[in-house]
């Protein structure tokens, strides 16, 4: 057994360093033009937190299913990011402090529904894995244009279920799917890098508003609140 305790940090509370502050505007000084660019207003809060979708996550995959013309985009579980308070404008700072890797390009493939499943099967094996020496760490794949159930508890390979566009067809195990997203791991991928996606996606909405966060369907978990 273990035992810890969280301590809580107020960064307000302790005074920055000034060489660091001072060498922080310099780098950022070339850039902050670009940076403060207003992109568009949000009445919603804008986050990405926890082991599923967040309000910001959803935006970038609705960016990448508009901006790709495809039928299910699929986004890193990343959970950093400063979140944007309603009533706020989104900058394509805010974009950055989400989307800044060094491996952002984005695709669009098709791909068969079986292998849709595959791939969601595979991150929820990372995380909920009873053997903590195959849980590999990261957050469940954020998805956007589809719904589906996820048992926690199940075994690997019988997690997922009941995946469906959000039209409510039910995905096909043989057919192919125009899928997009970004963050490939061992290769680069051929599309813009994603910020430029979703800046183009929040240009063109200018106001965001009762945001879907599109969530799956949690089953056998009881409310737990370190998972949900």
């Amino acid at each position: 057994g273990f035992k810890y305790s969280l301590l809580p940090v107020f960064s307000n509370l302790i005074p920055e360093n000034k060489e660091m502050a001072d060498y922080i505007a310099k780098i950022r000084k070339p850039h902050l033009k670009k940076l403060n660019e207003k992109l568009a207003k949000t009445d919603d809060l804008l986050y990405r937190r926890g082991n599923f979708n967040g309000s910001f996550d959803q935006i970038i995959c609705d960016a990448l299913l508009q901006e790709n013309d495809a039928e299910v985009s699929l986004s890193p579980g990343f959970r950093w990011g400063t979140s944007v308070l309603p009533g706020g404008d989104i900058t394509f700072d805010d974009v950055m402090n989400h989307t800044a890797i060094t491996y952002p390009e984005t695709y669009m493939r098709e791909i068969k529904g079986k292998d849709i499943k595959a791939i969601l099967e595979d991150v929820a094996d990372n995380l909920f894995n009873k053997d903590p020496f195959y849980q590999q760490g990261g957050d469940m794949v954020r998805t956007g244009g589809i719904s589906y159930t996820i048992r926690p508890k199940n075994n690997f390979g019988k997690r997922i279920s009941e995946l469906r566009l959000v039209n409510g067809k039910p995905i096909v195990d043989s057919k192919k799917y125009k899928v997009a997203g970004w963050s490939t791991v061992g290769s680069k991928s051929p599309g813009v890098p994603v910020w430029e996606q979703v800046a183009s996606y929040l240009r063109e909405k200018k106001h965001l508003k009762n945001i879907n966060v599109q969530s799956p369907k949690i089953v056998g978990l009881n409310n737990n609140p370190g998972i949900v």
